[in-house]
């Protein structure tokens, strides 16, 4: 077999024991009480934004885990490019939270990350252990994929300004069920120290 590749994408971290997960956020919006969470959505968008950039330079992955609205034949550029295009309701999250060129996706089919799709591989390929999870909505896709990281043991940190619900209590009483429940730190993004937690994971 040859040898593993040390890095695949010019700047890209190949090796991390924490990765951040961003849930759903080129979303289009385009449905029932889409209005409403683009009210929500939009702080956590502009916290989800700053604590990326913080990620990429700690050399921390920035994982877009992103639904695929049932199009079979789409793919993730197509999904940013009808947010970012085509004049929908999302369009203020798709700016604010672009991928860069070095950001890494998985399309999914359901509510969780883990369902039917290569986020295990991924993970396991880049050695990560803890996952910071944002996104939408804090109460469902957040939530499925928090319980399956769960179960495969990975450590939980869930901020509780970058995910949102289509309103705040739903929101405030998913957090606490990922805190209580799936021992999630839900710790606020702007209180995270992004190399400690690096320096956990890697020694623990």
């Amino acid at each position: 077999m040859p040898a593993k590749n040390l890095d695949l994408h010019g700047n890209t971290p190949d090796q991390s024991p924490v990765a951040l997960l961003l849930i759903d956020v080129i979303n289009d919006l385009e449905w029932e009480g889409g209005d409403g969470m683009l009210e929500h959505a939009l702080p956590m968008a502009e916290r989800i934004a700053a604590l990326a950039r913080r990620a990429r330079e700690a050399g921390i992955p920035v994982v877009y885990v992103n639904d695929n609205y049932g199009k079979w034949q789409s793919d993730f550029r197509q999904v940013v490019e009808h947010c970012l295009g085509d004049g929908v309701r999302g369009l203020p999250l798709a700016k604010l939270l672009h991928p860069a060129e070095d950001d890494y996706f998985v399309l999914k089919p359901k509510h969780s990350g883990f369902y039917s799709t290569t986020l295990d591989t991924l993970l396991d390929y880049l050695g990560a252990k803890t996952l910071i999870l944002t996104g939408i909505a804090a109460n469902n896709c957040v939530l499925f994929t928090a319980s399956d990281a769960f179960m495969r043991d990975f450590n939980l940190v869930v901020p509780p300004d970058c995910v949102a619900s289509s309103d705040a209590e739903t929101n405030r009483v998913a957090v606490e069920q990922m805190r209580t429940v799936l021992h999630a730190d839900t710790t606020e993004s702007t209180e995270l120290d992004l190399e400690a937690l690096k320096r956990e994971r890697a020694a623990a």
